[in-house]
């Protein structure tokens, strides 16, 4: 069982809490090894009125499921905090007015052997040196500068440091250390620390032990020093400066330092353990649900504002619906009617065959789809359009056979298609003829021509020949009207 969250809730509910612990946990070896730890954490606590027994009684009866570190999916990421990855704020008492006595008993009840601190080197003994806390490091942020905890590293937690035979001779008095704590006496109010990084757990063995500076300290205690500094800062103001309440990934982030799945969260009910649930469980398909049951109340909304002759607000509502739920259908349908009513007859089929496509069986899609296509095709048919008039028509009855508008708008207009190729081709053969009649015409004009032409010619070729020519000339002008009688 995690024992730092176990004895923050036995901290915060008190002793009632504790007890039923102890009844609903008695053969938990877990909790047996962590329950003389509780018992002290509850002397600390000043009791008050129980108020939520029924909160306290399922923590205690989930206690193994709730405070167990099993359902953490990945390891934890070990890597340095940095200022713009989350924000790191101050400790929250040093926004509250928490007296100092509380706040030494809240550190001596939340501090661990291998929690890490920081503090300045006041005494230098042959045993060891004596340090003054200043804050603590490596995750939990107290404000205890002002309230002199002293703790002891004795000096074999000193590492030794090149050729010095006396590892104290390293150090000297004003010195800011990071060190790891060894041993916690909560009764005396009593700290040990160690500067050996054995004294660290894995999850900690990345920070330096021993001599750091100034630069090296903690963000979360920078942030309080300039907090202190000034009495017109808030909680919220400090929030809303650091860089890092702005960074859009600081839940990825915060999820892999816990060691947490983003895509497959465990659950801490006993209840959800299993991993057979139906589809329809999942938040997906509830989520779903519940777009589309506010997708609906939109297009009632928008319903009545259409009745009404309200076209505007009618169509805010549709659209509002379907900015919730895409796909839904009768807010499709709605929007779709809509359209067609104002005259927009192309936006109108597309919602009506996007409400047919996600509900195949939807009447009134159906329906209206048939309506629209057979108006709009008499629109187009009107253009002159007839193709694609026929195809409008075409689709109407393919989503409904016995749709009679679409049938007869279809008979008659391939009616109209049939007279007009008919006239066509009667215009297209009364043409020819004319033009071939205007051939003939215009072929014995020109064979008239060529006739007197060369009649003339020859006369006077024969009036220009000497006498004794003019039988030679004779003959060759029958042979010629010979031929010329021969072919026509």
């Amino acid at each position: 069982m995690d024992r730092d969250l176990l004895r923050q809730s036995v901290s915060y509910h008190g002793h009632t809490l504790f007890s039923l612990l102890k009844c609903e946990q008695q053969e938990n070896p877990d909790f047996q090894c962590i329950a003389g730890d509780l018992s002290r954490t509850v002397q600390y606590r000043k009791e008050r009125r129980v108020e939520n027994v029924a909160v306290q009684q399922f923590i205690a009866r989930k206690a193994d499921l709730l405070f167990s570190p099993s359902w953490q999916s990945s390891t934890p990421s070990v890597k340095e905090e940095t200022e713009d990855m989350y924000a790191v704020m101050p400790p929250l008492e040093q926004f509250m007015e928490v007296p100092g006595s509380d706040r030494r008993n809240l550190f001596f009840r939340d501090i661990e052997r291998g929690d890490v601190v920081i503090g300045r080197i006041n005494s230098l003994r042959e045993f060891g040196f004596f340090v003054t806390l200043i804050c603590l490091s490596g995750g939990l942020g107290r404000d205890i500068e002002d309230l002199e905890i002293t703790a002891l590293c004795p000096l074999r937690d000193v590492p030794t440091h090149g050729n010095h035979d006396d590892p104290l001779s390293y150090y000297q008095n004003g010195d800011l250390i990071q060190a790891g704590v060894k041993d916690v006496d909560r009764y005396h109010e009593k700290l040990t620390v160690s500067l050996q990084p054995s004294s660290l757990p894995s999850s900690l063995s990345h920070l330096k032990l021993g001599v750091i500076g100034v630069d090296d300290m903690p963000a979360h205690y920078s942030r309080s020093v300039a907090v202190a500094s000034s009495t017109t800062e808030t909680y919220e103001k400090v929030l809303k400066r650091t860089l890092g309440f702005a960074n859009p990934s600081t839940v990825e982030f915060l999820l892999g330092k816990l060691g947490i799945s983003e895509t497959d969260p465990a659950s801490l009910m006993r209840g959800l353990q299993t991993k057979n649930f139906l589809k329809e469980d999942y938040a997906t398909s509830i989520r779903k649900k519940q777009s589309a049951s506010w997708a609906l109340k939109c297009v009632k909304i928008g319903v009545d504002h259409f009745k009404s002759g309200r076209h505007v607000e009618a169509m805010n509502e549709y659209n509002k619906g379907l900015e919730i739920d895409t796909n839904n259908v009768e807010a499709l349908v709605a929007r779709g009617a809509l359209y067609a009513t104002k005259g927009s007859l192309n936006k109108a089929i597309d919602d009506f065959e996007l409400a047919l496509e996600s509900c195949p069986t939807h009447r009134n899609a159906r329906k209206y789809l048939c309506q629209t296509l057979v108006e709009r095709g008499g629109q187009v048919e009107e253009e002159e359009k007839l193709a694609t008039a026929e195809g409008l028509y075409r689709k109407a009855l393919a989503l409904d056979e016995t749709f009679e508008e679409a049938e007869e708008a279809l008979q008659k207009l391939q009616k109209h298609i049939q007279k007009s190729l008919r006239l066509k081709e009667e215009e297209a053969a009364k043409e020819e003829k004319d033009m071939n009649k205007s051939v003939e015409t215009s072929a014995e004009k020109l064979r008239k021509l060529l006739k007197e032409e060369k009649r003339y010619s020859l006369y006077s070729l024969f009036y220009q020949t000497e006498p004794t020519a003019r039988i030679s000339l004779i003959c060759v002008v029958m042979v010629i009207q010979d031929v010329f009688v021969y072919f026509g």
